[in-house]
Formats: structure tokens, C-alpha cells, sequence
């Protein structure tokens, strides 16, 4: 595992975000489900990998062109393969059901913090509903039997991904079937995603207060799938502008259905420089004061959020976020950590974090990633508001989402050394 230097820097130019990687992996599922046509806006990240490691599992023939993968077809798939997940929760959560609407015995394996990262609400429904769970407390997890249509109870505040797996499993089921929500639904714009995903895919889903009706005996229609700019990505690039001078940020919409482009407004909460023209949104360093977040429905966001309260003046508090314990690290005590490593002040609470901001932070020091993408790319922004650099370890965490970010992060005028 390598480290990173990254030095305090002036920022200056134009960038755009990877294409989406909660729409790519949505549009890969459906087109591999349809059995032919393209997602246009798939980068090999780790992650991308990991969901084409399932689809091959399936059976899907598939090329790739660029950052396009063409859908050539399908044909048997193999008798209880075997589908590594890396560490991506996505691929996990989706695809579980999906094998098991096809009646495709399976075992899941993954690396990481995802064998230990929450299965519980598929192993409480889907053994009711035909489908056989066998695990040891996390991953390996096998999977035997046919999912059946029915009434799925589901908590909607653990993950919204084990929701997104269920819509994309039940239209292929024999019946109609109902998803009712036990608890108040966070992440709710993951779900919106899913629902306009598979409208393209020619699926319907329709919802009603506390849930969702899933007609049964559907299929996947053929479709060419363009993904859209990511919101979470351009969220770090927003911040290197806010943090280190200025940037314009292109290629992505303000109009798109990701939750995560509250970011805009979080940020004029924060008082930034921020202004959208002609189709190009432009962030420049500006005095920052602290505010109070709900991340109920953001919770990527919160790494990038907690890095700018730190230095804003007064104290910001983030709630609605305990789940980020559960993600690839316990992502509210990682940065939390890093910012205090890094002279800043930030604690805990029961769901969240108190930030109590500084002008300048200090640096000089190393920092630990987590093995989390989003604290190295949350420390790369931190640095440019620091006295001296910051070494950030196992850099290459990066890779599971954004691999190109620190390519990015050098052409705007970063200061990145491999050491």
C-alpha cells in the first residue's frame, strides 16, 4: 500500500465527475436482465468490476468499447457460481435477489468491510418467500430456491439498496407482489433512481404511501443507456474550488434525479461562492460559516460536508448519519480522526458529528484512509486548506470508485506526490 503527498496548492480550472456509479451499476442490471443493449458511461473502477463480475455470473455475454459495455446476449450460466463483490455493497444487495428470481443458486463472497456489512433485512424476508439463506454472519452467503411473489415488510432506514434489489427482482417474479416500508425511508433519491432506471427498461413500479406495488410477469426491454455525471464525485471537486481557489464544474445537471446534488445548496448553506452558467457551475474560495445538516438522505455526502465545516467559522452539526458506521469504514469516526489529525476539532454523536471550525488547519501530519475512498478524496480537499502537506496512506482506495481522481485533482493545480 502506497502513500500520497498532498500539498497546499492554488486551485484553477475546469473539471468534469466520472459518469454515475449508483445509475451505471442500475443500468447495467437492466440491460444484463434484458439481455442486449448498452451503458454508455461505465469506468473500471472497482466497483464497476464487481457488478460485472454478477452479470457474468448470469450468464451475460458482454464487450467493451471505451466506457461503453455492449450486452451481446446470454446463455447458461454456470451451476452455482461463485460472484465476488469486492467491497461493493450495491452489487451485493442487488444482486441476491436477482439470482434468486431466476432460480439461480449462488454464493457470494466479498473482501473488505463488506462480509461484515448488514444482511439481515434479506435474511428475515426471503427464506419466507421461497429462498434458502446460508451464512456464517456475513459473506460467504449461498443462496437456494426461487423467489416468490408476495408482501415484503422492509425496514427503509438500514440501507435503501436492499429496496433497489427487491425492484429489480420482483417484476420477474410469477405474481404482483407489494414492498412495505416498516420504518420512514432514508436515502429516498436511490430509490427514485432505481424507479426511473427501470421505467427505461420498460418496468413498472408503483408507489403508494409507506410502499411500493411490483407487478409480477414483466420484462426487461433492450435499451441504450447514457449515464449522467456523478453528484457524489462532483461534490469533491466542488469543495477543491471552495477550499483552494476556484473551479468550473462541467459535464453534469442541475436538474439530475441524484439525491446528491443537494450539495449545491449545502454549500450555500456554508455561504460559498457557488453560481450555475450556462450549464457550467463555478465554485471560488470564499469565507465559510458553519450550519446545521440533515444527511438522512445524503449520507455520501457527509465525508466531503465534515471536511468543509471545518473550516468553517463557528460550529456545524451533520444528523441523520448513523449509518455511515456500517459503510466501508465507520466513515463518522474516520473523518472525524482525519480532522483531528489534522488540527481540526470534530466529535461525535448519536447519529452524527459536531464540527467546530477553524480558519486554517494545520497538517503536517500523516493520515490514515480507512481504506475508504472517500476519506482520501475528502483529505485531498482538507489539504488545500492546511499550513503543510498531508500524507495520506493506502491512497489507491480511490480506486474503488474514481481511480482517475488524482489525475483530476493534478490538472486543477493539486499538488499530489506518490511517495
Amino acid at each position: 500500500m502506497s502513500s500520497i503527498r498532498v500539498s497546499p496548492a492554488e486551485i484553477s480550472g475546469k473539471a468534469s465527475p466520472p459518469p454515475s456509479k449508483s445509475a451505471a451499476h442500475r443500468a447495467l442490471i437492466c440491460a444484463a436482465l434484458a439481455g442486449g443493449g448498452s451503458v454508455d458511461g461505465v469506468i473500471q473502477s472497482d466497483d464497476m468490476r464487481a457488478t460485472m463480475n454478477g452479470i457474468r455470473a448470469l450468464g451475460i455475454n458482454e464487450v467493451w468499447e471505451g466506457n461503453t459495455v455492449k450486452i451481446l446476449g446470454q446463455q447458461a450460466p454456470p451451476q452455482n457460481p461463485v460472484v465476488d463483490c469486492l467491497e461493493s455493497g450495491s452489487t451485493l444487495r442487488f444482486l441476491i435477489p436477482i439470482f434468486a428470481a431466476l432460480g439461480i443458486d449462488a454464493t457470494f463472497t466479498g473482501c473488505g468491510r463488506l462480509p461484515q456489512r448488514p444482511l439481515g433485512v434479506y435474511a428475515d424476508c426471503l427464506p419466507e418467500h421461497g429462498v434458502a439463506i446460508s451464512t456464517k454472519n456475513g459473506l460467504p452467503l449461498t443462496i437456494n430456491g426461487r423467489l416468490q411473489a408476495g408482501k415484503y415488510h422492509i425496514p427503509g432506514d438500514i440501507s435503501s439498496q436492499f429496496i433497489t434489489g427487491l425492484l429489480f427482482a420482483l417484476p420477474l417474479c410469477g405474481g404482483d407482489s407489494e414492498i412495505i416500508l416498516t420504518t420512514p425511508l432514508e436515502s429516498a433519491p436511490y430509490i427514485d433512481l432505481t424507479i426511473d432506471i427501470l421505467k427505461q427498461a420498460g418496468i413498472q413500479v408503483f408507489p403508494f404511501d409507506g410502499g411500493y406495488r411490483i407487478p409480477g410477469g414483466q420484462r426487461f426491454k433492450v435499451h441504450d443507456y447514457k449515464v449522467e455525471g456523478d453528484w457524489s464525485q462532483a461534490a469533491f471537486l466542488l469543495a477543491l474550488g471552495a477550499l483552494g481557489g476556484e473551479i468550473a464544474l462541467t459535464g453534469i445537471g442541475l436538474n439530475s434525479r441524484q439525491g446528491d446534488r443537494e450539495i449545491v445548496d449545502i454549500m450555500m448553506s456554508f455561504g460559498a461562492d457557488i453560481k450555475s452558467e450556462n450549464g457550467v457551475i463555478y465554485c471560488r474560495r470564499s469565507a465559510l460559516t458553519g450550519t446545521e445538516i440533515d444527511a438522512a438522505q445524503i449520507p455520501d455526502l457527509v465525508p466531503i460536508i465534515a471536511v468543509l465545516a471545518s473550516t468553517a467559522r463557528g460550529v456545524t452539526t451533520i444528523t441523520g448519519a448513523a449509518r455511515l458506521r456500517l459503510k466501508e469504514s465507520d466513515r463518522l469516526a474516520a473523518i472525524s480522526t482525519c480532522i483531528n489529525l489534522l488540527g481540526g476539532k470534530a466529535e461525535g454523536t448519536s447519529d452524527g458529528l459536531r464540527i467546530y471550525g477553524a480558519e486554517r488547519l494545520k497538517g503536517g501530519v500523516t493520515v490514515p484512509s480507512f481504506g475508504d475512498h472517500r476519506i482520501v478524496m475528502s483529505m485531498a480537499a482538507a489539504a488545500l486548506a492546511c499550513e503543510e502537506p498531508v500524507i495520506i496512506e493506502n491512497y489507491q482506495a480511490v480506486s474503488k470508485s474514481w481511480p482517475g481522481f488524482f489525475e483530476v485533482y493534478k490538472a486543477c493545480g493539486g499538488a499530489a506526490n506518490v511517495i
